[in-house]
């Protein structure tokens, strides 16, 4: 327990936001930085060591799988001890989880990689609910671009990440080590910082801290999964904000996970598909902030609307895209990162909101748990209709698979008396 939690003024509690939020975007930086370099490397990694491209794929998989495992322990963490504790212990099992992996590779066992990848896959937990802890001391006409901000700090760890793998193998080299090491030696190194830092920084803790401005006190609040899925069906609000998060991100990934596939077999190079995923990667991003700000300025609804719309459109434009049109295909995926930029800030800060602050945690970590989930179902989804159909067909689905939504989030923002 965070004995550090007082009382405070106005003015400590927005110094103690700005610490937080600086707290919060440091752990996205570090941590983004690990969990790309993982990413980047370990399909690779596991493909050579086991001699097997099922296995390859399965690495990637498992970090998914540990995300959304590890979700739920963030969550219950939070809800007992406070964000400084569950965000960092995800980070420092997400530091075992690279030390793991070190020794996976070290002596040649893909199957202790896959494990290993398991426990890195809690770094994207972590950062995940950071973004919810920005919220907790922010003041209602700011929460969604607090929000954001962590979001965005996200940017800088997901580009530095991949282009600090190839480095750290020739460090890896030059010491004498395997160079397939390095870059887990990196993620290691990274994870630490981050749990190290979300530690030192996140004090006084921000929920325990709201909890005692709202006179709840700081002692454990631990509410049943029961308690959480009432809450939701009570709102149609909170439901519509983490069914957002999770179908923007169901889309993504199964658009974004197939166009490297389908720009390879129209025989684009790989700097084309570096340039095209770049882009993509760009519009999930760094345009966060501004979402941020029209989601507190509008309304979470307007903003979750316009989200769907640009998803809706993205998928549109791929299929229109063909095997040729790369200018095309390029417009649609920087829309699609854009969609899911939309989706994922207006949709968390809309659920928050729409809760009662006792339930929050966990209905956080069950959206966290949820989003993870429809990616992995996205990845499947998107790889087989492509297998039996097009990718044509996969931007029509994707498309045709948002328009209730998007009839709904529209519908519900024409409502200004229900409106965020």
């Amino acid at each position: 327990m965070d004995t550090t939690v007082t009382t405070a003024t106005s003015t400590d509690v927005a110094a103690t936001q700005r610490r937080v939020l600086l707290t919060l975007a440091s752990g996205q930086v570090l941590g983004g930085v690990g969990v790309a370099t993982a990413i980047a490397v370990s399909s690779l990694t596991a493909a050579r060591m086991s001699g097997s491209e099922a296995v390859g794929g399965a690495a990637q998989t498992m970090v998914v799988l540990g995300a959304a495992a590890a979700a739920l322990v963030v969550a219950r963490v939070a809800a007992r001890s406070g964000r400084r504790r569950s965000i960092a212990v995800a980070y420092a099992a997400s530091a075992l989880g690279g030390a793991g992996a070190i020794v996976g590779v070290s002596v040649g066992n893909a199957a202790a990689l896959l494990v290993s990848l398991i426990l890195v896959g809690a770094a994207t937990a972590a950062g995940l609910a950071a973004r919810f802890a920005a919220t907790d001391l922010a003041a209602p006409e700011r929460r969604a671009r607090a929000l954001a901000m962590v979001v965005w700090a996200t940017t800088v760890g997901a580009v530095a990440g991949p282009n600090l793998a190839g480095p750290a193998q020739n460090v890896a080299q030059r010491v004498g080590w395997d160079p397939s090491v390095g870059p887990f030696v990196l993620c290691t190194v990274a994870f630490a910082l981050a749990a190290g830092i979300s530690w030192l920084g996140l004090r006084p803790d921000p929920l325990l801290l709201a909890r005692a401005r709202r006179g709840d006190g700081t002692a454990p609040t631990v509410v049943s999964g029961a308690a959480v899925r009432a809450a939701l069906r009570a709102s149609p609000a909170a439901v519509l904000g983490l069914v957002g998060v999770a179908l923007g991100h169901l889309v993504m990934v199964a658009v974004m996970s197939m166009t490297p596939v389908h720009m390879d077999h129209a025989g684009a190079s790989l700097q084309a598909v570096g340039l095209v995923i770049s882009l993509h990667v760009a519009g999930m991003y760094a345009l966060s902030p501004l979402f941020g700000w029209l989601a507190d300025r509008l309304g979470r609804r307007p903003v979750l609307t316009v989200g769907a719309a640009l998803l809706a459109m993205s998928g549109v434009l791929s299929a229109l895209a063909g095997h040729s049109d790369h200018a095309l295909l390029t417009i649609a995926l920087i829309l699609l990162g854009l969609g899911w930029s939309a989706g994922l800030i207006a949709g968390s800060a809309l659920l928050t909101e729409s809760l009662p602050a006792g339930v929050r945690p966990g209905a956080q970590g069950l959206s966290d748990v949820t989003m993870n989930i429809a990616g992995a179902v996205g990845g499947i989804a998107g790889g087989l209709i492509v297998a039996a159909t097009s990718f044509g067909v996969l931007g029509v689905a994707s498309a045709v698979l948002v328009l209730p939504f998007l009839v709904a989030a529209g519908a519900s923002a024409l409502r200004p008396a229900r409106a965020a």
